[in-house]
């Protein structure tokens, strides 16, 4: 992320009014504009297809397809996310730029093979659908898997009202698509997400071709043994896993969901509050881009400079000290800001959900999925600063925990009653928040002895 943290900096060092607003604006759409683009791109095709869709039970199956390609697309590439991302950042500390573009080819050769090979595995064996629905959950399947890899290199370039805007021209064409092959039905809605998401991923290789030049077509030196982290494969893969689990466990159990396709099941009950409540994390999201990727970033750089550089004792402390300070700052103002954003949506809830058009009955549990999803931005701070540290142990504990607590405590909301339901969730994000602060604190106390005396480990 360092391309952005570098682009905000540059901003806020105007020190105006305007440059604030534009720094968090940019920081916003950057992180959050994408992921809101694409919840709304599926929401308004749902919408539309309402009357111009028969029967209307085809919509429904749609939505539930999307979202189990969105999750499973995630978790199968969350095993090459983090160690790929840590690849390429290393070529680039390295000034081999000439050796990225081969490689991810490599990576999107490897990725698209898995993401086929199990794709069709899965509907071989548990769908007995339309050939031609199964082909499109298939290419729909592997040409995500290929973008949420492409999607590494995007915040390292510095197009990023490009990229943005090609999000939005991407699910505008799923739209339009979608819409224009409604008489055909439910392939019809799935062959137009899948015009949306390709268009996306190859104009995404694109602009990663033209940043990344090469000679090689293809490498795989990121899966050589001394490239591969093993952390952070399952650091990757146990932290999507935990994001989905407590979904799959409200889908998977009879009494709280139903079938919809094949062997796709959904829960009315639960679904729709927590991804509504996934769209309040935008405030959140721009403050943790802005404290952890500009000024944290900052701090960080001169403290190992003047570690690598023999500069002063009194000099590395002071930069260390103030690396601390930032984080915690950070932290504190993401903690802030989206609390702000908690007690709005808690004072104005009712009135939001009357609006769009949801039954009141969905109230308190969009309160509570409200406050999971806000944590979970202290999360992604928490874990930011340890990977930063290269704590990647510490940050492969704290996703295994979350991913085991949220699958433990919502099966035992379940079991708990109605009156619990999102409770799994957010108790255990919360949990997962506390003893990741408490280690991140433990670390900050130690991180002179651990730079300097465990070099060798």
């Amino acid at each position: 992320m360092a391309g952005i943290g570098f682009e905000i900096r540059k901003i806020l060092e105007k020190d105006t009014l305007l440059s604030i607003v534009e720094a968090y604006g940019l920081a916003g759409l950057i992180s959050s504009g994408p992921w809101v683009l694409s919840v709304i791109g599926v929401m308004i095709i749902g919408v539309l297809s309402f009357g111009l869709v028969v029967p209307q039970t085809l919509i429904v199956q749609f939505l539930v397809s999307v979202t189990y390609l969105m999750a499973c697309s995630l978790i199968l590439t969350g095993f090459l996310q983090l160690m790929f991302t840590r690849f390429v950042a290393d070529r680039l500390f390295e000034g081999r730029r000439d050796i990225i573009l081969a490689n991810l080819m490599g990576a999107l050769w490897l990725t698209i093979t898995v993401a086929g090979a199990s794709g069709t595995a899965v509907l071989y064996f548990l769908f007995d659908e339309s050939l031609l629905y199964e082909l499109l959950m298939l290419a729909n399947f592997v040409v995500l898997c290929g973008m949420w890899i492409a999607v590494i290199f995007l915040s390292s370039m510095k197009q990023y009202l490009q990229i943005v805007a090609l999000f939005f021209v991407g699910y505008t064409i799923a739209v339009l698509g979608s819409l224009g092959m409604t008489p055909y039905g439910l392939p019809g809605l799935l062959g137009g997400v899948l015009l949306g998401h390709s268009f996306l991923f190859f104009s995404f290789l694109y602009l990663i071709i033209r940043e990344y030049p090469g000679a090689r077509f293809v490498a795989f030196d990121f899966t050589r043994r001394r490239q591969i982290f093993v952390s952070l494969i399952f650091t990757g893969l146990f932290f999507n896993a935990a994001v989905w689990v407590d979904k799959f466990i409200f889908w998977f159990t009879p009494e709280t969901s139903q079938p919809v396709i094949g062997p796709l099941r959904a829960s009315l009950i639960y679904d729709l509050p927590i991804f509504l409540a996934y769209l309040s994390i935008i405030p959140g999201m721009a403050v943790f881009l802005v404290r952890m990727e500009a000024d944290f970033a900052e701090h960080y750089d001169q403290f190992y400079n003047a570690v690598r550089e023999g500069d002063t004792l009194q000099h590395i402390y002071y930069y260390k000290d103030q690396m601390v300070y930032t984080a915690r700052q950070g932290i504190y103002e993401i903690f802030k800001v989206q609390g702000m954003t908690v007690v709005i949506l808690l004072l104005w809830g009712e009135d939001i959900l009357e609006l769009i058009g949801i039954s009141p009955l969905y109230l308190r549990l969009f309160y509570v999925d409200v406050i999971g999803v806000s944590v979970q931005v202290l999360l992604l701070a928490i874990l930011n600063v340890l990977f930063y540290l290269d704590y990647r142990r510490l940050a492969l504990g704290l996703c295994g925990f979350f991913l085991v607590a949220n699958a433990a405590l919502t099966w035992l909301s379940i079991q708990l009653g109605a009156a619990f339901f999102g409770y799994g969730f957010a108790v255990s994000v919360a949990l997962t928040v506390i003893i990741g602060l408490w280690w991140l604190s433990w670390k900050m106390d130690r991180l002179e002895y651990e730079t300097f005396m465990l070099q060798g480990r």
